[in-house]
């Protein structure tokens, strides 16, 4: 396995680390009488999580995130594209944003409806590649793809950082405003991607 691959994977494998700070400890874990000997640990760790778990896991988001550059540059400075990599590249990315969407929903920072649009189009562009693969093609992703996985993540750093610093000099909901700019992005993005590519579904 060449290190853009290596890179990639190191993405996917940082998606439970940042879901170990951005999602609260369950409250059956914390009223639970079989783990009343570390009820106090968990309390005091539920609170971290709380308060600033969000901003370390924006942290790992955007560290995790920065590696989509890193290794596609790498590649194509090096040579190193392989199937397997464009394969791997867009799932690392869906995993990633998906986490960070359900987690946030979870805390009640980003619209329910707003993860639920950027997901389900991940899914069916995921079964369109699928159908594709089954055909011996590998679609890469196009320019609307990449600039909806830019808009996305700046979406959901934002949301993660409570706007910070951004927060010191406007009230503004700047995640809000650009959380629903990759809403929009993303469903044309889907759009202009199966358009692109419609011949792989068209029945012979």
């Amino acid at each position: 396995m060449n290190l853009p691959n290596k890179i990639t994977l190191s993405r996917i494998f940082l998606v439970p680390v940042f879901m170990l700070f951005i999602i609260p400890i369950p409250e059956w874990m914390l009223t639970s009488e079989y783990l009343s000997f570390m009820h106090e640990i968990l309390l005091d760790t539920n609170n971290f999580i709380l308060n600033y778990g969000n901003y370390v896991a924006a942290v790992i988001f955007i560290i995790a995130a920065s590696t989509d550059k890193v290794d596609g540059y790498i590649a194509r400075k090096k040579n190193l594209v392989t199937k397997f990599g464009i394969f791997l590249d867009p799932i690392a990315d869906k995993l990633l944003i998906a986490a960070a969407l359900i987690a946030l929903v979870q805390r009640n920072q980003i619209n329910g409806w707003a993860a639920m649009i950027i997901i389900s189009r991940e899914f069916i562009i995921t079964g369109f590649r699928l159908v594709a693969a089954g055909e011996k093609l590998v679609l890469p992703a196009g320019i609307w793809g990449k600039l909806k996985t830019v808009i996305q993540s700046v979406a959901v750093a934002l949301a993660l950082l409570k706007n910070y610093p951004l927060s010191l000099i406007s009230n503004f909901r700047f995640d809000a405003f650009v959380m629903f700019l990759a809403v929009i992005i993303t469903v044309y993005s889907g759009y202009d991607y199966i358009a692109k590519n419609s011949n792989v579904i068209k029945e012979t």
